[in-house]
């Protein structure tokens, strides 16, 4: 053991593992490097000793890394002749049919411990043939292939089609012991559908195909992979299968999650999901429970789903599990809810070993009901089941909470019980009244959208009691800025909504919005000596200007009201020029925009993106603005589409792809920081065949690294719409670029695109974000997203992060990156420049102090 082994892992904590195994099995030589360069550097001048005795490398990267880096240590002295053996990383996109030759063998990062040594004395140069083999699947019996990740391989002769081996991963998904597969056949074990497994087994191309899988249940649906490998000096095929089980695979649980909410809200809609849930998670038992805290009364069973009929179930008081999950609390159990049996009659009748039991909350988290879910056979992925779950109770919850409020509206009639307001739905109702005698008459109204700023914070400070005589106040404030004529009503929570009718001049609109805004400014006296600055922002839409009807009012005065949020609250903002505005001066807006260009009409704003922990800038995404010069700025919302339509989208998008590679490269060279830039692309520009020259030619002419371009899509594109898109997106992520998908979870496509797309990163869309701490569902959606896509080995941008309550959300669920208002809004390149400088002066103040 005179001869040194060299470590080299670019990460510590991997570093750490290789020399702790080798170290505790007694050899003392380790050279430990965390680059080629480091390692370089520690053989410095042993080429004339004797050659290293072992060699251990950690791929963290693609195929073409890992060559580079194995044929790069090779040179190393001492390194031509000693045996190597590849470690994978969990991040790494190599798999071990990329590997090179000359590899002795392989394991994954999570077999350092227990495999490493045990690998290495099985080498033949270990028992002192001095031979090194010739590749690495020579000394490779795909053991560690069916352990990686916990897939699920099967290995069956080629002559005989007898299964040689499964994996760990079959046996646990199957629920079928590992004595059930002795024996079997490959076509016992698998069957294609519609394919010949004949033509499939010869052609062995690692092509997906429809298939099934032997179970418990019978057989279950998915994909299956075919290769050929040699396995102990024999010709072998190897199959990969994936199932389509929710409970199984990430991407099947995001499918079932999309069904989910997209179904309705009533109680049919309700069993339908209940019935979707159940199925596709092949559970046993099934129940969603409500209860009323503030009665007496007995929990209510809303529906229960069991695949055995029983001729009596226990009471709900009599079930202990039930009764600790109405109370506030969340159980979980994989395997071993055998251990609650002797308590919880249910479970003892059911014979349940997986249990999941969750509350149902409400917004203000008071519990509503419980949902239990159970399998005889455990849950084979609990950390993707659970999610899913949690995401099934907050619908379920959701559902509960409407029926309740409209039980209570039916009860109380059509006012707000506590301001004595007219009601969303007695709003509605004047709304529409409104509009048919302002089309009669030809009259105008305006229509004001207004939120209290940061109202949940009083609420969780003060309580409840508080912000009820908060809400009281506000309403005598806006009763007393309108006149007897207008109209104000509590719409939802601390949202309230105002019809301001018989409009001569949009200036006296404008004016009653600035009064309330004055009016709200007054501190509140209430009980107590408390004393509370409330502010508002407000939105403000107009009829028939900006909409004919009054859903397209109501959004667009909410929308207006988000603008006024976004410029810091305490304000109010008008509705810009509207799609309806593009329409009827489509004309004028498409000539205009042809000469925006020339005439130094657009602009490039940059919005920094941060690193959720440190909260340090890492990326900027550009945003390209139209500033008209007679109707000022016009919203990406409404001449995007028009550029669209044009084809102007093209040579827009090409200015804005140059500007920006242009900037982000003078900023990299000024202040040293290697910013990523996120560049949108449009459907349009996505199916242009010279869609990679351009990029290419931007990232030449300005000398960008294309490692720092990030192109991001929107997942409504369709990969229909857009035949070129999967090729052009492979081309320029060959080219070095990264992919990222831009409102995640607003589309349609979402499954699709983490399986076919090259996307390095999702983007979560800004609508689930901004209600985080207001809706329940789309917190779960939320973090379920992020949840799912780190288990697909995505990075998670969150956009529209506004406030310290979605910054902790995000954090707590481990959230990368954060973009959003709390940290900066989009900014002209003069300003984030500022930005930049200001870092950098901090940076270098922290550095001169003392230690």
């Amino acid at each position: 053991m005179n001869a040194g082994i060299l470590l080299v892992a670019a990460q510590r904590d991997l570093r750490r593992s290789l020399f702790d195994a080798l170290d505790r099995a007694g050899y003392a030589r380790l050279h430990s490097a965390r680059d080629i360069s480091h390692a370089a550097i520690l053989l410095e001048g042993n080429a004339a000793q004797e050659p290293l005795q072992l060699m251990v490398i950690v791929l963290e990267g693609d195929e073409a890394e890992a060559c580079a880096a194995c044929e790069q240590v090779r040179r190393l002295p001492g390194a031509a002749e000693a045996p190597l053996i590849a470690v994978l990383a969990d991040g790494a996109s190599c798999s071990p049919a990329d590997l090179p030759p000359g590899i002795a063998d392989w394991l994954c990062a999570g077999q350092i411990a227990t495999e490493l040594v045990a690998r290495w004395q099985r080498l033949p140069v270990a028992a002192g043939t001095g031979a090194v083999p010739a590749a690495w699947g020579a000394a490779s019996d795909w053991r560690c292939a069916f352990e990686e990740g916990g897939g699920e391989w099967l290995m069956a002769d080629v002559q005989s089609g007898r299964l040689l081996e499964v994996s760990p991963g079959v046996i646990r998904h199957s629920r079928l012991p590992a004595s059930e597969w002795a024996g079997l056949t490959l076509a016992e074990a698998v069957q294609f559908s519609g394919d010949s497994s004949t033509d499939i087994f010869a052609e062995a191309d690692r092509l997906w195909h429809p298939a099934r899988r032997k179970s418990s249940l019978g057989y279950d649906t998915g994909q299956v992979n075919v290769r050929r490998v040699e396995h102990g000096g024999s010709d072998a095929l190897a199959l990969q299968f994936r199932s389509d089980r929710a409970d199984l695979r990430p991407e099947a649980a995001l499918s079932l999650l999309s069904r989910l909410f997209a179904s309705g809200s009533g109680v049919d809609a309700q069993s339908a999901g209940a019935q979707l849930l159940f199925d596709e998670l092949a559970l046993d038992y099934l129940a969603v429970w409500s209860v009323r805290p503030e009665t007496a009364d007995a929990p209510t069973q809303i529906l229960q789903l069991c695949r055995e009929e029983h001729a009596q179930w226990p009471a709900g008081y009599l079930q202990s599990s039930l009764q600790l999950v109405l109370g506030g609390q969340a159980m979980r159990y994989q395997s071993d809810a055998g251990k609650l049996a002797a308590v919880d009659p249910l479970l003892q009748q059911l014979d349940l070993a997986g249990f999941v039991g969750l509350p149902l909350y409400d917004e203000r988290h008071s519990v509503l009901g419980a949902l239990l879910a159970g399998s005889r056979r455990g849950f084979a992925e609990m950390a993707v089941v659970e999610p899913v779950l949690r995401c099934a109770a907050a619908r379920f919850a959701r559902t509960l909470e409407l029926q309740r409020t409209r039980e209570q509206g039916r009860a109380e009639g059509l006012v707000d019980a506590l301001t004595g307001l007219p009601n969303r739905l007695l709003f509605n109702d004047r709304l529409e009244a409104i509009l048919r005698e302002a089309v009669r008459n030809g009259e105008c109204f305006a229509l004001l959208f207004v939120d209290l700023d940061r109202f949940k914070a009083i609420n969780d400070t003060y309580g409840h009691a508080t912000g009820d005589q908060v809400l009281r106040t506000v309403t005598q404030r806006l009763r007393g800025s309108i006149r007897a004529s207008d109209t104000v009503a509590r719409y939802a929570g601390d949202e309230f909504t105002i019809v301001l009718r018989h409009i001569v001049k949009n200036d006296d609109v404008l004016r009653v919005a600035e009064k309330i805004v004055q009016v709200m400014e007054s501190p509140i006296f209430l009980e107590d000596d408390i004393e509370l600055q409330v502010t508002v922002s407000m939105g403000v839409s107009f009829f028939p200007d900006d909409a004919n009807d009054a859903e397209t009012l109501l959004k667009h005065a909410d929308e207006a009201m988000y603008s006024a949020k976004h410029l810091g609250r305490n304000n109010f903002q008008i509705y810009e020029v509207s799609p309806e505005y593009a329409r009827e001066h489509g004309m004028a807006l498409k000539t205009r925009l042809r000469h925006a260009e020339g005439n130094g009409e657009l602009r490039v704003v940059y919005q920094p993106q941060v690193n959720a922990e440190t909260e340090d800038i890492v990326g900027m995404e550009a945003l390209v603005r139209w500033e008209h010069p007679e109707l000022g700025m016009i919203s990406p919302a409404v001449f995007i589409p028009l550029a669209e339509e044009t084809g102007l989208i093209v040579s827009i998008g090409e200015w804005v792809m140059h500007t920006a590679c242009r900037q982000a490269r003078e900023w990299e060279q000024r202040y040293g920081l290697r910013l990523r830039l996120g560049v949108n692309l449009s459907a349009v520009q996505l199916m242009e065949p010279q869609l990679l020259e351009m990029v290419a030619r931007a990232l030449r002419e300005t000398g960008l690294d294309p490692t720092l371009l990030e192109m991001e899509i929107t997942e409504s594109i369709s990969i229909k719409a857009a035949p070129n898109l999967v090729e052009n997106l492979n081309a320029l992520h060959r080219l070095g670029c990264h992919i990222a998908i831009d409102d995640f979870g607003t589309g349609a496509a979402s499954l699709d695109y983490l399986r076919r797309l090259p996307a390095d990163r999702i983007k979560v869309d800004q609508s689930f974000v901004r209600n985080i701490g207001v809706d329940p569902d789309d917190e779960a959606i939320v973090r379920a997203t992020i949840e799912m896509a780190h288990r697909l080995n995505r990075a998670v941008v969150a956009e529209g992060v506004e406030t310290e309550q979605h910054l902790q959300f995000l954090r707590d669920h481990h959230c990368d990156e954060l973009q959003g208002y709390l940290f900066c809004r989009p900014l002209q390149p003069i300003s984030f420049e500022k930005m930049l400088a200001e870092r950098q002066r901090l940076l270098e103040v922290r550095q001169a102090e003392p230690a």
